[in-house]
């Protein structure tokens, strides 16, 4: 029996009242796209009947699964105001899970720009002895977008990741973020240390290496250019739209920014799910946002992480200079471990799943109480 392509399952666990969007562009590909899109994710979806690994019973119906003859399936669905779990900041927070409710919770931060279908490959592995959760960021993909900048400073995203937890009925997890995802992992594990009993991030430096670093070396200061650039006004979201989104394919395809030849290169499919996630209607501009505050929150006034830490990094990232992994053990007082892939890109966990996911296996059942080496 053929495998089911990766965009058909994504739009399998979505909720059914999301699936189908306008995509507001005169592209002709585009529109190309939103046909073939509309009868893709058009399908109807299955209702939640309390299937293994899936939401409270007052969320069910709002949830679609998937099977694909790996084992229990993807659920998706959203903690919403009104039903329990709700938010004390009145968003709703979409996210898909795999594995079994009980299970210790293991929480998966997206960077940018990416949703929780980044996280594809982990959300498989990990859930026999994990409830996997990868969420959309706030203003990202199926998560509610506030319209004010003001609404994405890092004390938010913060506190978004401490009231998920706790809407999940955790109150600790494995914690891992990639890309920006990473830089909030790293604050709440800052900020919230009782919550994270182990912490891996993935192409992201401590953010007090990150901000010494960069302004002391401007080839790093070249490559986080598009920091300031972000700054502006309507623009950065609009050149993401030219050419038919161009610049967003480009990120993960290009020789100079993508997946090598020797990763696991993106399929049109996923190209595809990716073209469809940001090019809704203001998709953009909640993603956007939060660089839009990061200078009005950094330098950190605390520093150090107390829990076990794996760091992982991709050497041919285009964005991050990997001296700033090795600079970050200075500000881990547990055990530190640090694995630099060679041929890895920035998109380091779709670009060397399997790679990815046995060190993070190894790091997991390793002993909590080692020394820092």
């Amino acid at each position: 029996m053929q495998p089911a392509c990766p965009v058909q399952q994504q739009a399998s666990v979505l909720p059914s009242e999301h699936l189908v969007h306008t995509v507001h562009t005169e592209s002709h590909e585009t529109k190309k796209k939103e046909h073939m899109f509309q009868q893709r994710w058009q399908r109807p979806v299955p209702v939640c009947g309390g299937c293994e690994g899936c939401c409270s019973d007052a969320q069910q119906g709002a949830a679609g699964k998937v099977d694909g003859g790996t084992g229990p399936g993807l659920v998706a669905f959203k903690l919403q105001p009104g039903l329990p779990g709700k938010m004390d900041s009145g968003l709703r927070f979409h996210y898909v899970a795999a594995g079994e409710r009980g299970k210790p919770l293991m929480l998966l931060l997206h960077g940018f720009p990416e949703f929780w279908y980044s996280w594809r490959h982990q959300l498989r592995e990990f859930k026999s002895e994990y409830r996997v959760v990868a969420l959309d960021l706030r203003g990202y993909g199926e998560t509610d977008a506030p319209s004010h900048k003001e609404n994405y400073k890092l004390d938010c995203l913060i506190t978004d990741i401490k009231d998920i937890l706790e809407s999940l009925g955790y109150n600790k997890c494995v914690l891992i973020g990639h890309d920006w995802g990473g830089m909030i992992a790293w604050l709440v594990a800052i900020c919230y240390p009782e919550m994270v009993t182990k912490l891996i991030v993935v192409n992201f430096p401590h953010p007090s290496v990150f901000t010494e670093y960069i302004l002391r070396h401007p080839s790093q200061l070249i490559k986080s250019g598009y920091y300031f650039f972000f700054q502006m006004p309507w623009f950065p979201e609009f050149m993401f739209t030219v050419n038919d989104f161009k610049v967003l394919k480009n990120l993960f395809t290009s020789q100079a920014t993508g997946i090598g030849r020797k990763g696991c290169r993106l399929t049109a499919e996923d190209i595809e799910a990716y073209l469809y996630v940001f090019s809704q209607p203001g998709a953009l501009t909640g993603p956007i946002n939060h660089y839009r505050n990061i200078f009005s929150c950094l330098p950190l006034q605390h520093h150090e992480v107390i829990m076990p830490t794996l760091l992982l990094w991709g050497e041919r990232d285009a964005f991050m200079e990997v001296e700033m992994a090795e600079i970050t053990r200075i500000y881990v007082k547990n055990h530190f471990r640090l694995t630099i892939l060679s041929e890895a890109s920035h998109w380091l966990q779709q670009d060397q799943p399997d790679i990815v996911n046995k060190l993070i296996w190894t790091f997991l059942k390793e002993e909590t109480t080692r020394k820092r080496e």
